[in-house]
């Protein structure tokens, strides 16, 4: 029988398993049963999915990233090398807190980048785009850029992700794709 998903041969995955079309799964990866991944998704190489995560279509795990049980990443997520999840707030070795695996949603079109912390139980709102190296210890609004440790938002990024600057008028334009932005009561809306 022939996948619609390509796994490296070095590659694992338990069964059972949901793997979308056109899927890539690289070099020394381990998907653990119970995963859901997209379609058209990459997964990079060493890379950890832990059971029931659930990752949507378009979604690019680069190198050496783990993603532990109660993470939920929308479409078109970007998961920058080495970046890191956790899953339990209070951890130690000698504890077993199977049960208290808390929830974190990345939502459509997020990017983190290399070496981030995303510290269980913050979800990432919607176009967020988190810097390399940033340790996330509350929740992201859709379309901020947050950076440092702890992550501080220091601005506002497009769909396209280049930094927006508002006007007076708190409206702003993306430069690739033209778009416009309206920031408004500390959030901000495509137009």
């Amino acid at each position: 029988m022939s996948l619609e998903y390509f796994a490296h041969e070095t590659a694992v995955v338990d069964m059972p398993t949901k793997i979308g079309k056109g899927t890539k799964i690289w070099h020394f990866s381990h998907i653990m049963k119970d995963a859901e991944i997209g379609e058209n998704c990459n997964i990079g190489q060493n890379v950890v999915i832990s059971p029931e995560v659930k990752l949507g279509n378009v979604v690019k795990v680069q190198n050496n990233v783990s993603i532990y049980t109660g993470v939920i990443c929308e479409d078109e997520v970007f998961l920058g090398p080495s970046m890191v999840f956790t899953n339990v707030t209070n951890p130690r070795s000698a504890v077993i807190r199977r049960d208290q695996y808390e929830r974190t949603l990345v939502k459509k079109g997020a990017s983190i980048g290399a070496n981030a912390t995303i510290v269980c139980g913050h979800d990432i709102g919607k176009y967020a785009f988190i810097g390399a190296g940033a340790v996330v210890t509350k929740e992201v609004p859709d379309y901020a850029l947050v950076v440092g440790n702890p992550a501080k938002q220091i601005g506002w990024m497009s769909e396209y992700g280049h930094r927006l600057e508002f006007d007076e008028e708190g409206q702003a334009i993306c430069p690739e794709s033209n778009e416009k932005y309206q920031l408004s009561n500390g959030k901000v809306k495509k137009l």
